[in-house]
């Protein structure tokens, strides 16, 4: 499929045959992978790097790779890793910012059975200790500009793995440019099949701490076809990409998808809103990657001439909201947009292949019986859903919110849609739920409350639990709680999301009981030291005392309810002031002032 002039838009539906292809092909090019348990996708792109040779695969301002670099590259890295003792299962924990490398070392070090840890970039000190520790990583590989972060962590881990550094001398990367380069030996590839587990991927979940989540090789490589077939990626596709890399859209859906088709990955750091349309044009891109705030920010930036001087056919993501979904593809000449939702720890992914206007899914009736989620009704009060007097769940009807649940499967077929788990079993167990509707049988809950419509799409409502979700990445309250409670003087901290207009998710707010007088800028510098910057609180709110629940859970129901507001709260507010980088007193002429957007967050 050509790329598509970017003159026109197509704002209505997408044509019924177009959406029939999509999910054909997305079939078609799943379906052997069952048959094929040694095709994983580091074997597929030693291939394609003599397929396609000097073919660009990865470019970015820092470094490019064709193919055939790619995959000399990746060999690289699974010497490296056999040199150093990584046996099959061994954990590599990788710390680095987007670049083409970081596909390269996952790819090379899952080839020879390691297991890649791909760990978040935000974190540090007991946070970034946690994600280690949870990962059992065995060795680390870490960008030089990160170093100091990894040493903040060091001292909080209880077995040290060994740590490899990237760049800078004696480096990693050195060490790698005296190893062959020529495709892997018999005697150098181990029995790799698409059940061993390739990745490790951090999420928040739907409640609690964050959790390392399995990802077998048959996953990945049922995601990288998969989203090639849903995309329609042609070899004459260029995707851009600046989402963290550490995430799996990022890290493995947008790269497989581009891989598995032969296209091309343009990968960008971060995302500038500034600099988004010069660099699609610049790297005459045909698709970008988005979620739904990175969305919102471009759409509020001043007019920009590049803005429509693109050759894009495809926008695809998740999380763009119906309020600025119809004003987005209109302003920027979007031709199509795939929203799509998924889990990285597996058991349900849908695609609104149509392009509704804040539909997360929908699925074709002759297909509904191997992917359509079940809707049930759910209790707010247990946090579970709902059982009738047959001790059942309850199915949802029309437009009613409920908890979305997957069909446990273990059928080889349908490997993307696969619940894998976490690495805590306990973890996982609690994902679990049986007996839904019949005895004996089983499925997953997402955590997430969805509705559907009359005609089959479906809607994301809200989260469901502690987790919440600001600048595109899931927080989590018991984590932030803890790192409150961990500076003196803070007996109790209650942290929630709150809704801010014009503002996608909610901003972290935190009702904490003190022990004499708070040190404000000290606690700053804590939280700052200890938290990535999207979870630290924004608010805060200085109780006299907690509320409990019967249950002696904090009481956040009124806390959420009066959010932000002074003239609702009669406890003393703060806010992190962006300008200022401060705590201050939050007054009703801040208030109004966050309120009309004049403070920009």
């Amino acid at each position: 499929m050509s790329a598509v002039a970017s003159e026109t838009v197509a704002t209505s539906a997408r044509p019924r045959a177009s959406v029939s292809r999509a999910w054909l092909r997305a079939l078609e090019l799943t379906s052997p992978i069952a048959h094929k348990r040694e095709r994983v996708l580091p074997a597929v792109v030693d291939e394609l790097g003599l397929q396609l040779g000097d073919k660009p695969a990865l470019l970015s301002d820092r470094e490019c790779f064709t193919y055939l670099e790619l995959a000399r590259r990746a060999r690289r890295y699974a010497r490296w890793a056999l040199a150093e003792g990584v046996a099959k299962g061994d954990v590599v924990g990788l710390l680095m910012p987007n670049r083409p490398e970081y596909l390269a070392i996952w790819l090379g070090v899952t080839r020879v059975g390691g297991v890649v840890a791909l760990l978040n970039t935000n974190l540090a000190g007991q946070s970034l200790a946690r994600s280690i520790e949870a990962a059992s990583a065995k060795h680390l590989i870490v960008a030089a500009e990160l170093a100091e972060a990894l040493d903040t962590a060091m001292t909080h881990v209880a077995a040290p793995p060994r740590v490899s550094i990237h760049g800078g001398r004696r480096g990693i990367d050195e060490q790698i440019g005296g190893l062959a380069a020529a495709p892997l030996e018999v005697g150098e590839l181990r029995e790799i099949t698409i059940d061993d587990r390739a990745l490790l991927v951090f999420t928040s979940g739907s409640t609690g701490m964050p959790k390392a989540a399995n990802v077998s090789h048959a996953r990945v490589i049922q995601w990288a076809l998969w989203f090639a077939g849903m995309m329609e990626s042609q070899p004459s596709d260029r995707l851009y990409s600046c989402l963290p890399m550490y995430h799996s859209v990022g890290g493995v859906l947008a790269p497989g998808a581009m891989l598995a088709a032969g296209g091309s990955l343009v990968l960008r750091e971060k995302f500038s809103a500034s600099q988004f349309w010069s660099d699609v044009v610049r790297w005459d891109c045909t698709a970008f990657q988005y979620i739904g705030e990175l969305c919102r920010y471009l759409l509020h930036r001043p007019h920009d001439p590049s803005e429509t001087e693109h050759r894009l056919r495809l926008a695809c993501g998740n999380g763009l909201a119906a309020g600025v979904w119809e004003a987005f593809q209109e302003r920027f000449r979007i031709p199509q947009i795939l929203e799509f939702y998924a889990a990285t720890e597996g058991g349900l992914s849908l695609f609104n292949v149509q392009g509704k206007p804040g539909a997360i899914g929908h699925i074709p009736a002759y297909l509904a019986h191997r992917f359509a989620p079940a809707v049930v009704a759910f209790d707010s009060n247990r946090g579970e859903p709902m059982r009738n007097e047959h001790g059942f769940c309850v199915r949802c009807g029309v437009n009613e919110p409920g908890e979305a649940l997957a069909r446990l499967r273990s059928d080889p077929a349908s490997a993307g849609s696969r619940f894998e788990g976490y690495t805590c079993a306990a973890e996982t167990e609690k994902r679990i739920l049986r007996n839904v509707f019949a005895l004996g049988d089983t499925w997953v809950r997402t955590g997430d409350l969805m509705r559907q419509d009359e005609k089959g799409f479906f809607y994301f409502v809200d989260r469901i639990g502690d987790t919440f979700r600001w600048k595109g990445e899931n927080v989590a309250t018991t984590e932030v709680a803890q790192e409150l409670c961990a500076f003196e003087g803070i007996l109790h901290a209650s942290v929630y999301g709150v809704a801010i207009p014009g503002a996608e998710g909610r901003a972290g707010m935190a009702a904490i009981v003190c022990e004499g007088a708070l040190d404000l800028a000290a606690l700053g510098r804590h939280l700052a030291k200890r938290l990535p910057g999207y979870a630290r609180p924004l608010f805060l709110r200085l109780c006299s005392q907690a509320e409990l629940t019967g249950t002696f859970k904090y009481a956040k129901t009124d806390l959420v309810r009066q959010g932000f507001d002074p003239s609702r709260c009669a406890d003393p507010l703060y806010f992190h002031h962006p300008e200022l980088r401060a705590y201050v007193a939050l007054d009703e002429q801040l208030y109004d002032s966050i309120l009309t957007g004049a403070i920009r967050l």
